[in-house]
This record gives structure tokens, sequence and C-alpha cells, in this order.
């Protein structure tokens, strides 16, 4: 296989002795012999402008930096400075003028303020230089080649900084059309029809390398991608310097997530402190403990199950109250005020990250098609017929539903486990007392293996149905499988909480009358202090399964286990080796070894699904933002070392926001308003509790709520053949409760849903209504009480464009006064004409494109 690299130096450095390359690109062995013909011909990257040196496999030049090491052969490319200012007009990249101007101070209050939290985090700040802590800024403006006096540039090899050369290098050849691929469009053709294998800018050099010499890389291993500094702010601008301003969005918003985390983790556990506080005083759970006051329970499956008392779930009555008690409704309320701040904030802090990366009014690029797009469009013109465009496109949306219909149908089958798992354990004596313990917690097992196992099935499937839709736009393509895989994972990992918070218990029918799945096997019930209990027992697995699991195995072990095959795998393979060379490897040949950036796509989406967690059920586990929150700060430094370290380095990529997420973000916020309310109001027993203290209640206080909850049977209409078999009850049983709130049998309409029912039923539907217009209101309060923009950066943005126009007419006026002076004394002498035009000549070089480039380059225009 043969690789070329195109790197970036100074015009004048020889190729030999530079050290300095942005990006790798790989061809296969396929196209060697096109590589070949590549020496004697002239290949599309010399028409950009590009310089390209290129050899062939066996008797290397010594003057090429060549690597035979694992079969590999590296080339360099290099753009020199009319290319880098032509592609940086094209592109519209902002670079510093001459002006600088002060940047607004904060008033006397705000600013001691400031300097005070300065001081107190000063040992979290990493060491590295703050280019935002400056008091002064420098105007920017998009490039451009008439406009070369406005631009203060000192030094032609280091005006465009790393990460803007390499940027403008992969733009150049994502466009180029090569001739001998069809016309194909750009580097990223050539990797899909396999003629390269892939394209990667090389890291600055090795993170650990030994001395004192020190690169961008290896100050942020230092100061940012190791566990040891995990009390550390990020270092967002060096971020962003090196990897780009989309990579440095992602951190700085998982990083603003993060903190917002603290808040929401003390009061969560405030939350479960007071439920431990109160748990004594408690009534309900007191009067479920009592064992004089026994209520005997009518079975819960047939024939094997028998009578039992009440009394024997007093420790999962005790338990559910450290969840669902009068706090949890203040801390609902408080997470959706919680979403709609931390959107809030984050939108400032884009603002404000916008305004010191120079990304405010920056347009849109226009993009390319993508190679597969051009690829398809090309084969339906010659083969396809409109008629199977639209089936293919019915049978995308078809196969979509097809994965969801796959989730729900696993999510009955771990249903039908639970139920048949409970009537075979009923039938052991030895195993019928942990029946319920067991069943539920080798189910929630089951659900989080499938999650996982399905997750990373769903992710393929998602990328396969987008690959079939054929989008025009790597844009388009990358928002349609953000979509789809979100849509598949969210229905993934929610939908078995979403049955027990909301299906389980509620179409179980009653004794006598019960609804059964299959022939002799009932629909499972709640636990008698209610399914809330279970709903934190499956919320708290799934989310710490997941957490643990995925960062552990799927980010840490995998990737390890993967460089290690690699590394076996090219020890084994037979070819020439070169001593010299596998002792001193070149940084080609280092990043070579790592692993493909295949974008943020995953690390958003698990961020996303753990935003889900904190927010949609936080009702039923107040702890859920803490143990987030401990993920989290594993999770900033694992990210930061699998980007330093593990992956290759990405291109630089300009965005202004975290696009199609942010939407994601606020859609699960308002639909956490939602789901909260009918969690309190159907899953937990705050409702009914309220009815019955403030209605029924003859004391105002919630003795004898629970007889209040619990209807009775009569044994005797028990179908036949489901009584308890050998019953071993304590007494006799003639009447048996049931929690529901049903007519007596001795009433003229039994079994019938009373008064009570209708009451709680009306009570529940009143309360989501208030509970989710109070919320709703209260957060586009929120929203409306908080700025988008900060006032700071908006007056500053304000000044810089009007200090924009005043230094545009101030150099226009002395480029007009320049010309006055020339002209006057050019009409001194006898050789007016000849020094008229030597002046205009002199003038042009101001505005003709590059004319500050070296005399020894050539341009070709693309």
């Amino acid at each position: 296989m043969e690789i070329a690299i195109y790197g970036l130096m100074a015009p004048g450095e020889s190729w030999v002795h530079s050290d300095v390359f942005q990006n790798v690109f790989t061809i296969s062995r396929a196209l060697l012999v096109w590589g070949s013909h590549l020496l004697h011909s002239t290949p599309p990257w010399p028409a950009a402008g590009l310089s390209v040196q290129l050899g062939s496999p066996r008797g290397w030049s010594e003057g090429l930096a060549w690597s035979k090491s694992q079969g590999s052969v590296f080339v360099r490319i290099h753009a020199p400075w009319q290319v880098l200012a032509r592609e940086a007009e094209f592109l519209k990249i902002k670079v510093p003028t001459k002006k600088m101007y002060e940047i607004k101070s904060e008033g006397s209050i705000a600013k001691k303020f400031n300097e005070i939290l300065k001081r107190l985090s000063s040992p979290l700040k990493p060491r590295v230089p703050d280019h935002n802590d400056n008091k002064m800024k420098n105007l920017s403006y998009p490039f451009s080649r008439e406009k070369m006096y406005l631009y203060n540039i000192q030094d032609k090899d280091t005006f465009f900084d790393n990460a803007t050369r390499s940027r403008i290098v992969h733009e150049i050849l994502k466009r180029t059309a090569c001739s001998r691929a069809n016309n194909t469009m750009g580097i990223n053709s050539l990797i899909a029809n396999n003629i390269y294998e892939a394209a990667y800018p090389l890291h600055d050099g090795e993170y650990d390398s030994p001395g004192d010499d020190m690169n961008d890389r290896k100050l942020l291993y230092q100061e940012w991608a190791r566990y040891g500094v995990f009390y550390k702010f990020q270092p967002i601008d060096l971020i962003r310097k090196y990897f780009g301003e989309k990579i440095g969005l992602y951190f700085a918003w998982l990083g603003l997530y993060t903190s917002f985390l603290i808040p929401s983790s003390v009061i969560g556990v405030i939350v479960f402190l007071y439920g431990c506080a109160t748990i004594e005083e408690d009534i309900p759970s007191k009067e479920m403990c009592d064992q004089q006051n026994a209520f005997t329970m009518c079975p819960l499956c047939d024939k094997s199950c028998d009578y039992w008392n009440l009394s024997s779930a007093c420790g999962t009555a005790r338990a559910s109250h450290l969840f669902d008690n009068p706090a949890t409704v203040f801390f609902s309320i408080f997470m959706a005020l919680w979403a709609t701040m931390f959107l809030e904030n984050w939108k400032r802090l884009q603002m404000r990250l916008g305004y010191f990366w120079d990304l405010t009014g920056i347009e849109e690029e226009q993009e390319h098609s993508r190679p597969e797009y051009e690829t398809r469009v090309r084969e339906k013109m010659l083969k396809e017929s409109d008629k199977s465009v639209v089936q293919k496109l019915g049978a995308n949306t078809t196969e979509s539903e097809d994965e969801i219909a796959l989730t729900f149908s696993i999510v009955f089958g771990v249903i039908v486990y639970r139920i048949t798992t409970a009537a075979a354990l009923s039938l052991n004596k030895a195993t019928r007392s942990n029946v319920r313990v067991t069943v539920t917690a080798t189910a929630v097992i089951i659900n989080l293996v499938v999650i996982l196992i399905l997750d990373e099935i769903y992710g393929a499937v998602a990328k396969w149905l987008t690959k079939i839709e054929v989008p025009k736009t790597e844009q388009t393509f990358e928002e349609r499988l953000i979509l789809k895989a979100f849509l598949l994972k969210f229905v993934n990992a929610y939908s078995p909480i979403f049955y027990v918070a909301f299906f389980k218990g509620r179409f179980v029918g009653r004794p006598g009358s019960y609804v059964y799945v299959f022939d002799g096997y009932r629909m499972e019930e709640c636990a008698p202090g209610g399914c809330l209990m279970e709903l934190c027992i499956q919320l708290s697995i799934i989310m710490l399964g997941k957490q643990l699991i995925q960062n552990n195995i799927f980010e840490i072990g995998v990737p390890k286990l993967k460089k290690l095959f690699r590394k076996l795998k090219d020890e084994t393979e037979p070819g020439e080796t070169d001593s010299a060379h596998s002792k001193h490897p070149e940084q080609w040949d280092l990043d070579y070894s790592l692993e493909p950036y295949t974008g943020l796509t995953p690390e958003y989406m698990e961020m996303i699904i753990q935003f889900g967690f904190v927010t949609l059920f936080v009702a039923s586990f107040p702890l859920a933002p803490v143990f987030a929150l401990l993920n989290n700060v594993i999770e900033v430094r694992l990210d930061a070392k699998k980007f330093v370290t593990e992956l290759r380095r990405p291109d630089a990529v300009r965005t202004k926001d975290i696009g199609i997420w942010f939407d994601i973000l606020s859609g699960i916020g308002k639909f956490s308003v939602i789901i909260n309310a009918f969690v309190i109001a159907v899953t937990s027993d705050f409702i009914p509790r309220l009815v019955y203290q403030y209605t029924y209640s003859h004391n105002g206080t919630l003795h004898g709520f629970v007889n209040h909850t619990l209807s009775f049977f009569n044994v005797s209409q028990l179908k036949e053949g489901t009584q308890p078999e050998n019953s071993q009850f304590d007494r006799e049983v003639q009447f048996c409760r049931f929690k529901d709130y049903r007519e007596p049998p001795w009433a003229p309409n039994p079994y019938e849903f009373s008064k009570q029912y209708w009451s709680v039923l009306s009570a529940r539907l009143a309360f989501v209504i208030i509970f989710q217009n109070l919320v709703m209101f209260l957060s586009v309060l929120v929203d409306w009480m908080i700025p988008d923009i900060p006032t700071d950066i908006s007056d500053q943005i304000k000044k810089e464009k009007s200090l924009l126009v005043d230094f545009f007419l101030k150099e226009e006026h002395e480029k007009l006064k320049v010309m006055d002076e020339l002209a006057q004394r050019s009409q001194g002498g006898g050789q007016h004409s000849r020094r008229s035009r030597a002046a205009s000549s002199a003038l042009s070089g101001w505005s003709q494109p590059g004319s500050l480039a070296s005399s020894g380059s050539q341009h070709t225009n693309v």
C-alpha cells in the first residue's frame, strides 16, 4: 500500500529537514501503478497550486522523506504563500488586522468580584497561555488580497496558524477534480472509491516525549488529558487552536454541562436525605409495617401463590419513601428550570466563545456534494427510473419502523420473561419469598445487556439507512444520521423505563377477572409500595450500567484491543524492515497506527442519553445528577485522552454552534416537564395521598390511607382452578384485599370503580395540567430574563463594527495620501510618463492578488 502526506512548511524550507506535517493520505495497493504514473504526468494537486513530491516504492531518493515501514510510502504536499492567501480569501477566513482595541472592562463591583474569583480559582487553572485573559484584542476581518495593507503580516510563514493552513489544504483537496477517476471530485471521493485509504492531519509531535521541548499536543496532555488534573478547568482556547472550533465547542459544552450538574447534584442529595430523615415519620409506611393491624392480600398468581400479609412488604414501603415524598415534586420543578437555565447559559457561552474566536458573522460555507451522492446520481441517470427511487425511499421508512418495532418486541419479551419467571419461582417454596426481588433484578440486567447490544447495532443501522437515502452534502448526511440514531437509541434506552413508569400494573384487572398474557400467565403488578421504587431500580441500574460498561469497556478497552491487534498484525506481516527506521519512527508512522477519527456523534449521543436520564425521570431518582456528575468528571478526561493520545488528529472544522444537538437538548428539556408531571401524578402516591388527606381523612392526616387504597374481594368468587393450592395461611380467609379503588362485594355494583377512583383520577389530570403550565411558564420566564447574548459581548461586537469602519476609512485615506504624494513627485523632471507608470506599477502591488508571494513560486488557478 502507498501512503501520501501533504504537509505545510515555510516556502524556503527544505523537504529533507522539515519536521512539520499537517495532513496524511493513504493510497491502496491497487492504485500503486497510478501512483507511479504521477511521477511522469501532472496530478490534480499541482494544478491547485500545491507542490507534490512523489516516488516509487523502491529506489528512494535521499532527498525525499519516505518510509518503508509496514509497506507504507509517504509523500508531502506543500502549499506556498500565494495558495494560502488565495484560499483564505475564498473561504472568508477571518484574520487579525493591524488595529487593536481595548476590551471593555466591567463595572467596579463586578471587576472586584472577578478579581477575587480569579485569585480563588487560580489553582484550578491549567498552565497554558490564556488568550482571552488579555485586555487588548485585534480587529478581525476576512482575508483579502486586495487589502493586504490592513493586516500586520510580519512573517508569511507564521501568519496562518497550523490549523488554518491544514484546513486550507484539505479544502483544496476536497474540491479538486481527478480526471483519471471519471472526474471524481475531491479526496473524499477517492477515499470512498477505495483509491485512498484515509486522510488526516498529523499531530505536532509525541505527547510523552522526554525532555523540555514542548508542543501543543504535549501541553494538552499534561494540563488536560490526564486523570491527575481532573480538578482543573479545561484549556478551551488551546483545544480550539489544536483541534478546531467544532471540537472546541464540544468540550466547552461538556464542561458547562458538567459544572451545571454540581448544583443539581447538591439539591438531589438534599432531597434524598430529606427522605431518609422523614422515613420514621411516614404514616403510610408505618401502617404497612404494623403486624397487629395486618391486611390479608389476595394471591399474586394463580394456584401456586398463597394469601399474604401486607406487612411482609414493609422494607419496600419504607424504601419507596426515600424517593416518593413531597420533596420530589419540588425537585422536578427545579430540574425543569435547571434544564432551561443550562441551555440559556450555553447560548451565552457560545456567543462569548464566538466573539473571542472570531466566529461572529461568519457565513455558512457552501458544501460540495458527497461522493456517494455523485456516484448514485450518475447511476440513476444511467440505470434507474423514478419509480425505483420512490420504492427505495419507501423501503427506508419501512426499515426504520422495523427497527423500532424490534425494540418494542424485546421489551415485550422481557415482560413475558418476568411473568413466567415469577410464576415458576412461586412453585418452589424455597424461592417463593424472594420472587419479586429475583425477577426484578434479573429482568433489569437482561434489559441492560440488550440495550448495550442494540446500541451498537442501532448505530450501524442508522448509518446504513442514512447511506441508502444518499444525502447530497455532508451536513445533511450528519443531521439525518443524528436524528435516526437518536430516535433508535432513545427508544432503546427508555422503553423499559417507560413500561415500568406508565404501563406496569395498569392493565392487571382485578381478582376474579385478571388480564392474562398467555393461558395461565397474569399481567404483573406493581409492588405494594407502588411502581416508583421499581422505576428507581430500573433507572439506576440502566444508567449506571451504561456509563460504567460503555466507558470502561467500549471506550477504553476496545480501542486498546484494536491497537494491540494492529501491532501484532504488523509484526507478523512479512516484508522489508528498516531497523534504523523502526528505532526512530517518524510522526506519520506513529499517527498511522492510531484509531481513525469518526466524528463527534458518539460523544454527543452518550451525553444526550445521559441528559435524558437526568431530566426525564428525575422525580423517581433524585440521585441521577450525582452519578452523572461523577461519570462526567471522568468522561471529560477520558475523551481528552482519547483525542490527544489514541485518535488521529482530525481536520480543523469551523462552526458557529453545536448544530442539531441543541435542538435535541431543547426538545428533551420540554419533554421532561410532561414526563415528570405524569411520573408524579400516575406512578407515585403523591396525588392519592393529597386527595385522601384533604378530602377523606377525618383529622387531616394520613392515618388510614393504606386501608383507603385497598379494596375488598370475596375469595369465594375466585375462578375455578385459580384458588391457592395447599394454602398454609395461618387463618381462614373470607375476604382478601387488593390495591385499587373499587366497590366492595356487598355494594349494589360490586367491583366497579368507586367514587374515590374518579376523584383521584381527576386530581391526577388536574395536577398534570397545572404542573406542566406552571413549569413551562417559569421556563419561559427564565428564558426571557436571561438574554441569549451577554450584554458586554453585544457591546463589544457593536464597538468592533464601528472601529472596523473607522479603521477602513483611515487606511484608505492613508493609501490615497501616499498615491497623491507619488503622483506629485512623478510630475517633476523630464521623465514624467515613465515615473508615473512606475508609481502606478508600485501602487498596484498593494492590490494585486498574491503580490506578497515569493518570486520563485508559481501560481495556477483552479
